[in-house]
């Protein structure tokens, strides 16, 4: 049975789509899968000023997918899982729902063919 997101799932499951969309956050994310980074550490691999790569991470922040905290002068983030576990639950639901309706259809197309080659015998 596929489960009815309310609106404020809907939201949130938005913001990690939204997230997800951008290379240079699957990247950063990717990188955190590995272990929690400090701000610096992440941005070293992009060719981009620091405040165009605080803005990717902001949007993960606001996404739930990344957690940050300060420590002096150093910010370090970490990897939330829990919203890429909402996103594949979302996308499984919506694989079961078409893969049903293909199956259906098939099955469908195989009654309406042998309809048709018993009519011709």
């Amino acid at each position: 049975m596929i489960l009815r997101h309310m609106p404020n799932q809907q939201a949130a499951l938005d913001n990690v789509f939204h997230a997800l969309a951008d290379p240079t956050r699957r990247a950063v994310l990717q990188r955190l899968s590995g272990g929690p980074a400090s701000v610096s550490e992440l941005a070293k691999p992009f060719e981009m000023a620091l405040p165009s790569f605080l803005q990717h991470l902001q949007v993960l922040e606001t996404s739930g997918l990344i957690r940050s905290q300060k420590a002096g002068r150093v910010r370090t983030c970490e990897m939330e899982p829990q919203p890429l576990a909402t996103a594949e639950q979302w996308i499984a639901e919506q694989r079961a729902l078409w893969e049903g309706r293909l199956d259906r259809l098939e099955g469908f197309l195989k009654e309406l063919q042998a309809k048709e080659n018993g009519d011709g015998a």
